[in-house]
């Protein structure tokens, strides 16, 4: 039986170049599986999983910050931010 959820992945400046597009809607229980399914549909994009691996992360809002993902529960209807590191002054 599965509980998983449909959560959104929204992408930003170079997350959103490498995975060609804005946002995403995934089936997901866990922000690890949410990542995976992510990183799977992008599997032909070289720079997506290194991308992802750098960015910052946020949950409706919440940073994500060092807790592991495979412990971070999706709602249903969730917003997933994912934000790469920016350059600049």
């Amino acid at each position: 039986m599965s509980d998983a959820t449909s959560v959104t992945v929204r992408y930003w400046a170079a997350a959103k170049e490498a995975a060609g597009l804005a946002e995403e809607q995934v089936s997901a229980t866990t922000l690890a599986d949410a990542l995976t399914h992510a990183r799977a549909r992008h599997a032909d994009q070289p720079r997506f999983s290194h991308v992802l691996g750098l960015s910052s992360l946020l949950i409706d809002g919440d940073p994500v910050g060092s807790r592991d993902p495979a412990t971070i529960r999706l709602g249903d209807g969730a917003r997933i931010e994912v934000l790469p590191p920016y350059a600049g002054g």
